[in-house]
């Protein structure tokens, strides 16, 4: 089977055989057998990363009021899920592989900048799983009053979608837990320590802006 073959396997693999796919994501001692492999996992790392952003702006608060506009129809927020996606999608990866790569490095672990970025895509397969999942049943259920104020899914029904979503972005948070464990080779106890790190290199991203 080819490396691409094999990554883009591994995007669902990740969901049910998520140590063998972490440790084969791990730096090996070959240099150019892991430049391959990275060029092979390009791909499925985009369709994750776009999925991911998609479902990530449609469980934004302002998802649920677009319809309160008279601007707003079915196509013109399926194009805003699309490109509010792609670029919630892109700074997650870039910005959020950069302070994961920071936060690894930090606890002493090795690797580029694009291992950090790959893992951090990878372990957010759920997030994008949940756009499949969770976006049709939602429209199933609510129709358009899904992005709408007060609508048929005000009682019970808008908490419970976030309920799910919440519940898929831990299963994120456990894989990447597992992934800085498998491919920094960290103990439990440093994984946690690396993401204490990646918040703070988070909230320092957020704050600066503000200061200047």
């Amino acid at each position: 089977m080819s490396l691409e073959r094999t990554w883009w396997r591994n995007a669902w693999r990740v969901l049910r055989h998520p140590v063998q796919v972490f440790s084969a994501l791990a730096p090996g001692d070959e240099e150019g057998v892991d430049e391959d492999a990275a060029a092979a996992r390009q791909e499925p790392v985009l369709l994750i990363v776009i999925l991911a952003g998609i479902a990530g702006v449609l469980a934004t608060p302002t998802a649920g009021t677009l319809l309160d506009s008279s601007d707003f129809d079915a196509l013109l927020i399926a194009v805003w899920a699309f490109v509010g996606g792609l670029f919630y999608g892109f700074a997650v990866y870039m910005l959020g592989g950069l302070a994961l790569w920071l936060g690894a490095r930090g606890m002493g672990g090795e690797g580029e900048w694009r291992l950090a970025r790959h893992l951090l895509a990878y372990s957010a397969v759920p997030v994008a799983l949940s756009l499949l999942i969770v976006l049709p049943v939602r429209l199933a259920a609510f129709g358009g009053d899904s992005f709408r104020t007060g609508g048929s899914d005000a009682d019970g029904g808008e908490t419970a979608i976030d309920a799910v979503n919440l519940g898929f972005a831990a299963w994120s948070l456990v894989l990447l837990l597992l992934g800085l464990r498998l491919v920094y080779g960290f103990t439990w106890g440093r994984s946690v320590a690396t993401l204490g790190i990646v918040a703070l290199v988070v909230a320092a991203m957020i704050a600066l802006p503000s200061s200047l």
